[in-house]
């Protein structure tokens, strides 16, 4: 096993780490990157399947996204918009297939009026959170009580327009069942993006993507720091540390499968969920152990599915479409940038994801596809690559898209989540604040807590 000294151990080489590192070592500092996985990007991720070009993890960029976009351009990558001319397609409870204009939804005048009303309280109450603290609300342990299913009831008696406004949040963001986290948490998630609007406007939360998919940034910032600083196929087994005292530093030691890295300070870019892979010596303190049991990732399925050309274009439509009680809960066009073919992602979240793992793999490709059929024809039927992305089965993410409280958990432990315990520092999207489970969250932590690091007033002093 190589035995290495670095100012800095960085454990995770998703664009948190790597953002953290690249900060880093722009200020001097010595780094060591250590990553489980065979390649960098985390929950970034592209791959050629059957010879189409599929981003299997995160890809858009919004307008107020502004870290990683501005990241994008230190690294001199290209966006491009994603496609969405035409009408979009919307599928109601009865199986009634809608083709429409706008963000409106083709529901009945009452069930529009509720979604307004209830949009427009989320938007009032989210504006009163901060993404960074959603904690020090004075009514934060009152929102973190109540799931965000009964919080809807309570104030509706329109099952479409509480469905509809649940799934944005529940189905479109957290993927858990509105019933499983609460008001607390669905507002972060609101605050979070700017406003609930924001999470509602396909247009602005899906804006942008990277010519070349979004796992570029970290294979660039990868690239940067240069392979004598980056141990891939290395899964971290023992984490050392002593806190500074008794005229002692502060110290960690690392012990992955190819590397054993001893440094001043360890940076965990992992999600909350993996923290417990590691073994500590000395154990963590007990609020960090109770923590961490309870913040758990939710599930989703990433329906892949590329074609000739984008036949659903010469319908006049924009492959956007929406089916709320559907298999497939969203679709989009994701056509690559400068291709011929035509590419559609779909959704398929929470308990409805769990019934398609449970079906034998030609029935589970079946369903899906003859799901998407319903929103853009029969052509859909028949791809010439279709590929579903299992987050939920990678041994190193457990899950998708990020981490998030059970009920009562935001209030209750939220404010230790980014205390740093000894040397120990933690830095991942799930975590963030502004840009919360985005890559841009990723991109704002890392800088911060590299900044933590090389700002000599920081506190980064142990939990007690």
């Amino acid at each position: 096993m190589q035995e290495i000294t670095r100012d800095v151990v960085i454990v995770g080489a998703g664009p948190a780490g790597l953002t953290a590192a690249r900060r880093l070592v722009q200020a001097g500092k010595t780094v060591a990157v250590v990553e489980a996985r065979v390649r960098v990007g985390g929950r970034t991720w592209s791959d050629t399947i059957d010879g189409a070009f599929f981003e299997i993890g995160g890809q858009w960029i919004s307008p107020d996204q502004t870290a990683v976009a501005g990241m994008a351009e230190e690294l001199g990558l290209e966006l491009f918009d994603r496609y969405r001319e035409g009408a979009n397609v919307y599928l109601d409870a009865e199986g009634g297939r809608h083709v429409y204009d706008g963000l409106d939804f083709p529901v009945p005048e009452r069930t529009q009026a509720e979604m307004n009303r209830l949009g427009e309280e989320i938007n009032r109450l989210a504006a009163e959170v901060d993404p960074a603290a959603p904690w020090d609300h004075p009514r934060a342990a009152e929102y973190d009580e109540v799931s965000f299913q009964a919080w809807l009831q309570q104030r509706s008696d329109d099952p479409e327009a509480i469905r509809s406004i649940g799934a944005f949040i529940a189905g479109g963001m957290l993927t858990k069942p509105a019933h499983a986290f609460s008001l607390l948490q669905a507002l972060l998630m609101a605050a979070s993006a700017g406003s609930f609007d924001n999470l509602l406007d396909e247009d602005f939360i899906l804006d942008k993507r990277v010519v070349g998919g979004m796992q570029r940034v970290s294979i660039r910032m990868a690239e940067e720091l240069g392979e004598e600083h980056l141990f891939l196929d290395s899964p971290v087994r023992e984490l050392h540390w002593q806190d500074e005292g008794e005229g002692r530093p502060a110290a960690v030691t690392v012990v992955a499968d190819r590397v054993r890295v001893s440094a001043r300070h360890a940076i965990l870019a992992i999600p909350p969920n993996l923290y417990s892979r590691i073994q500590y010596v000395p154990a963590l303190p007990r609020t960090q152990q109770i923590v961490h049991q309870h913040h758990s990732m939710g599930l989703v399925i990433k329906v892949h599915a590329a074609y000739d050309r984008p036949f659903w274009r010469e319908q006049g439509l924009s492959g956007t479409g929406f089916g709320f009680h559907e298999i497939v809960q969203e679709v989009y066009d994701n056509s690559n940038h400068g291709e011929e073919r035509g590419t559609l992602v779909g959704f398929v979240v929470d308990t409805t994801a769990e019934a398609m793992w449970a079906l034998p793999d030609e029935e589970r490709k079946r369903t899906i596809l003859e799901s998407l059929a319903k929103y853009v024809g029969e052509e859909a039927l028949d791809p010439v690559a279709f590929y579903l992305s299992d987050w939920g089965a990678e041994e190193w993410t457990r899950g998708a898209y990020a981490c998030s409280y059970d009920l009562g958990g935001l209030s209750r432990w939220g404010a230790t989540q980014n205390r740093a315990v000894g040397p120990i520092l933690f830095a991942s999207s799930d975590i963030q604040g502004v840009g919360y489970q985005h890559v841009d969250g990723a991109v704002r932590i890392g800088q911060d807590t590299a900044a933590r690091i090389l700002d000599a007033g920081g506190d980064d002093r142990a939990e007690r």
